[in-house]
């Protein structure tokens, strides 16, 4: 029997997902799967959710709940972090606001930029605390990270645990199988590709077409223009919602129905996706203003109304939603955990590991998303070769990734403001300091250990 524990499982509309994917496997089947929340009411939702759906449907799954994340960590397989620490859109709403009273021009706030540090500082130390317990615990476990900022979280674990099997997963990989198949008139079967960099801050590295062998990168530059500048973006997405109360699931490999929305804005939401196609001659994963969260000159050519109407969306769509199990495939760990269990190997498409060499120019201690062979001996990451324009936009990420991991595990204040004033969008040195108090102070109690 496989033992599968779920941290954080009292989120609700994402551990429905994630149930959904598992309940899906036959591989899986038998398996014992625990909840584990510091919520009991939340968690008692998803367990009521999930023992109907099992009864429903006849399958042939155990559910329980253990608040004691060393009881459920006993004879763990695999274990799933998928946590947050309050309220997540007051404090998102904090660390990408706050930080622009203060004059520094971040987009979004949520992985890169000072509002990315303040999200990690919050975030990372329970993530180690889960870590330190599984290391005691189930030392041979697969712990899969779904919490953001990915990058951040996956390098300090690592630098604090190195021991463990511990491994970022993230769908936003998928947008490439949406959008490549009909920007090509090419079945999914038919393309071949290979992606990587940073989380949220990665690159369509090479494409290619299956029958032929051909080089399919010229033809994604030339398409792609016409195919992104026509689709709607968050703010018509937005504005269909409220018309009709409709709700649009935007993430993923399915396709989007657009039908419903008007007046689409020539390349909306995607001002800096356009920006990096036209000068780097790359296409970015990320196909609205995440990207920019790691670049200095993107505030310049970010669609700040886009941006504005994502975070209006996203807040209200998941405030909103009904959440369900639907026998659909949804992420991207299922098929690794099935690969590790039978030997059958493939190819993943994103994984976020430490480098060891599979991105030129950046330490080994850093972790990219690069792909990866995954069998019965675990995740191993392939190198990919990326552009010098490309590879000089990831390292200026690697001094603040390295001050983030430094000033969580020694408690540094200190490290904290060294950190804001290395991170590329930071161009103000005077404000740094009291940033950092201001911030420690509104987001107690989660950074009262910074001294």
């Amino acid at each position: 029997m496989t033992r599968i524990v779920l941290i954080g499982a009292g989120s609700l509309q994402f551990g429905a997902q994630l149930l959904g994917d598992i309940f899906r496997s036959e591989e899986l089947e038998g398996s014992e799967i625990v909840f584990n929340d510091i919520n009991p009411d939340a968690v008692e939702k998803t367990r009521k959710l999930a023992q109907d759906y099992i009864d429903a449907n006849g399958l042939d799954f155990t559910i329980s709940v253990d608040g004691d994340l060393a009881g459920a960590l006993k004879g763990a397989r695999f274990v799933v972090v998928m946590i947050e620490v309050g309220d997540r859109f007051k404090l998102w709403e904090m660390d990408w606001k706050i930080p622009l009273q203060y004059g520094i021009a971040q987009v979004y706030g949520e992985n890169g930029g000072p509002g990315g540090l303040f999200h990690a500082l919050r975030i990372i130390p329970p993530i180690l605390e889960i870590c330190g317990k599984v290391a005691e615990i189930a030392p041979d476990a697969t712990i899969f990270n779904f919490s953001n900022p990915m990058s951040r979280i996956c390098t300090t674990v690592h630098r604090k645990f190195p021991q463990l099997h511990f491994v970022g997963l993230c769908h936003e990989i998928a947008s490439l199988e949406r959008h490549l198949p009909p920007m090509l008139s090419q079945p999914r079967s038919n393309i071949r590709y290979r992606a990587a960099g940073l989380n949220h801050f990665s690159v369509l590295a090479e494409v290619k077409y299956v029958d032929s062998g051909k080089d399919a990168y010229p033809d994604v530059l030339e398409r792609a223009p016409g195919y992104f500048s026509r689709l709607p973006g968050y703010s018509e997405i937005l504005a269909a919602t409220r018309h009709d109360g409709s709700s649009i699931a935007t993430e993923g490999w399915m396709s989007i129905e657009f039908d419903h929305t008007e007046n689409v804005r020539e390349w909306s939401d995607r001002w800096l996706f356009r920006e990096v196609l036209e000068r780097f001659g790359v296409l970015p994963i990320t196909t609205d203003s995440h990207f920019g969260e790691y670049i200095a000159w993107a505030y310049q050519v970010s669609d700040h109304r886009g941006i504005l109407d994502f975070f209006t969306y996203y807040r209200d769509y998941l405030g909103s939603v009904e959440p369900a199990i639907k026998n659909e495939a949804s992420e991207r760990m299922v098929p690794v955990m099935e690969a590790m269990l039978t030997g059958c190997a493939y190819e993943e498409a994103a994984v976020n590991i430490p480098n060891s060499g599979f991105i030129e120019n950046l330490p080994d201690w850093i972790a990219v998303e690069v792909p990866a062979i995954v069998d019965s001996n675990g995740i191993s990451g392939i190198p990919v070769q990326l552009p010098a324009g490309v590879r000089g936009l990831l390292t200026n990420q690697i001094g603040i990734h390295d001050l983030v991991a430094s000033a969580i595990l020694e408690q540094s204040r200190e490290l904290v403001v060294q950190a804001v004033l290395v991170d590329p969008v930071v161009s103000r040195s005077k404000v740094a300091p009291t940033l950092v108090d201001h911030m420690i102070s509104v987001q107690q109690p989660w950074l009262d250990y910074l001294r």
